[in-house]
């Protein structure tokens, strides 16, 4: 069989940390939208900038279940509320119609002194809170985090407009910028794959995005740095909300479709119809490795390692997810689909 009728494989691949490098944008975001959080709370200036390191942030993500980066902020924002003193208690009664207005007057009665001194001295200050608290959520935060941007989530909107910027996140939602007026960290995103690499990759083989990003998001770096042309499908958030939506209207249950589950390498395998040699899913998150096990294709799952701030704690969680495959670069990706053929 010559190299033209040979079956290509199909290659998905998640996109942050592996694709792009977001440790100064998605990451640094979450940093920054957890200290932006406490703002006109006491001693908020008194908070070391940045909180905690990138490696700590990174331990909390790889514990699963944080596909996304706005739950990730919400369980941060929960533990680092665990050493907040508030002058007045807070209670589920002690609610204003405003959301907006009740989190500014709730942060005024805080006082983060006590939690600015355990982030200076502690060396793992937020791997102690997660040990101690786990998957902690307090009331007046989980409020703060319920609904979408316009309609009471104000966790994810500080969030957005810091990664967004105040251009892009006003014409993306329509709803005018409250706590950061900047430049967005997006345009702070890099590659991590070189194109000839991509070019080389899409010239045997099928490739694809599954991405936990909203469908703007996905599309600007892919639009930014020209990439589009070597994926045939690209799979976001966007397309596990409508799934999820339209079973809740059929089933009148509610799933999440997000990674760890396999939805999006189900639907991009399932619109091949089996006519791929293989399936091979890149990720850099034990939530990867458990979505390519689960997926009904049998996709070979292969971490990757190349954007990490600790490889050696990253390869521990990704051999703990029954990884098949964990690479240093996209040298040995190329290797061990040419091997399968």
């Amino acid at each position: 069989m010559n190299e033209e009728t040979k079956p290509r494989a199909l290659i998905v691949f998640d996109m942050d940390g592996v694709i792009i490098d977001v440790s100064r944008s998605y990451r640094e975001a979450v940093r920054m939208a957890a200290r932006l959080f406490f703002k006109g709370a006491a001693s908020w200036e008194n908070l070391p900038d940045p909180l905690f390191s990138h490696a700590e942030l990174a331990r909390v993500k790889q514990s699963g279940g944080l596909n996304n980066d706005w739950d990730l902020s919400f369980l941060i924002i929960n533990l680092l509320f665990t050493r907040v003193f508030t002058r007045v208690q807070i209670s589920i009664e002690d609610h204003d119609s405003n959301p907006w207005r009740n989190y500014k007057r709730t942060i005024k009665r805080a006082d983060v002194s006590g939690l600015a001194r355990f982030l200076q001295e502690k060396s793992n200050p937020l791997s102690a809170l997660f040990d101690r608290n786990g998957r902690i959520s307090n009331d007046f935060i989980t409020r703060l985090y319920t609904g979408d941007i316009g309609s009471g989530n104000i966790i994810k909107q500080i969030f957005q407009e810091i990664y967004l910027g105040e251009a892009l996140f006003e014409s993306t939602y329509q709803v005018q910028s409250k706590v950061f007026h900047e430049k967005g960290l997006i345009d702070q995103e890099t590659l991590l794959i070189d194109k000839s690499t991509l070019e080389n990759l899409s010239r045997r083989n099928i490739l694809a995005i599954a991405t936990g990003r909203p469908r703007v998001e996905a599309d600007y770096p892919l639009e930014l740095f020209n990439l589009k042309k070597y994926f045939t499908y690209v799979l976001t958030l966007d397309d596990c909300i409508n799934e999820e939506e339209e079973r809740f209207k059929n089933d009148k249950k509610k799933v999440s479709l997000s990674k760890p589950n396999p939805f999006m390498l189900d639907a991009i395998a399932g619109a091949l119809e089996n006519r791929v040699s293989g399936h091979y899913y890149v990720g850099d998150m034990p939530d990867d490795m458990m979505a390519a096990s689960n997926a009904r294709a049998g996709y070979i799952s292969i971490g990757i390692l190349k954007s990490s701030s600790d490889k050696d704690r990253l390869r521990r969680d990704l051999e703990c997810a029954n990884a098949d495959y964990i690479i240093e670069d996209f040298d040995e990706l190329a290797k061990i689909v040419d091997s399968n053929y």
